[in-house]
């Protein structure tokens, strides 16, 4: 089994700034990509950015220039710095990762966090 463990949500002012952190732990061969889905009221869960085990990242246009993600290998873990938030970034956001747990299959299986609420308003 393998849990992904997700912090750092909350409420923030415009223009604020906020780091979630999402750990993943269990049965795990290798991670090899993690990222960050959110899903506001009335909208389909979107892609926020990915990170690949080689460093390689990918963000929505929404968010590049704003928000950042690294990778800490050796702890399993994503983070998400979040910087001159709009309201329009107010959604859960969820951690996602694809992860080989056995590694004589090799199969890649999709795993997500419980979410975390991110609210931006004044």
């Amino acid at each position: 089994q393998v849990q992904l463990v997700e912090s750092g949500g909350g409420l923030v002012q415009p223009g604020g700034s906020l780091r979630l952190s999402c750990a993943a732990s269990g049965s795990i061969f290798s991670i090899i990509t993690m990222g960050w889905y959110r899903q506001a009221p009335g909208k389909q869960r979107e892609l926020v950015a990915s990170i690949s085990n080689g460093g390689s990242t990918n963000y929505a246009d929404s968010v590049k220039g704003r928000f950042t993600i690294s990778r800490d290998n050796a702890k399993n873990t994503v983070y998400l710095q979040m910087n001159s938030l709009k309201p329009e970034d107010t959604a859960v956001y969820y951690c996602n990762a694809k992860i080989i747990t056995d590694r004589w299959s090799g199969a890649m299986i999709n795993y997500w966090g419980q979410g975390t609420q991110v609210t931006v308003s004044s």
